[in-house]
């Protein structure tokens, strides 16, 4: 699953690739009730990148479902 991350008040998004996004996310509330350290991911180019849990502005969660094409229900 894809996985974008933005800072706050900055222009600066993490794209990254998750497998479990479970985990992550279990991953992610833990850093947020203990606020005090960096979250470390990996993004798509291979980087890791460290966030410091107070600056996250948003989490997003592309589920890649099937989307629907053409005009038919």
């Amino acid at each position: 699953m894809k996985v974008k991350i933005g800072i706050a008040e900055s222009s600066r998004v993490v794209e990254m690739e998750v497998d479990d996004v479970d985990a992550f996310e279990k991953m992610l509330e833990k850093e947020f009730t203990t606020g005090s350290g960096l979250v470390w991911v990996e993004d798509t180019k291979d980087r890791r990148v460290g966030i410091p849990s107070q600056r996250i502005a948003f989490v997003e969660i592309d589920t890649e479902r099937e989307r629907p094409v053409g005009f038919g229900s």
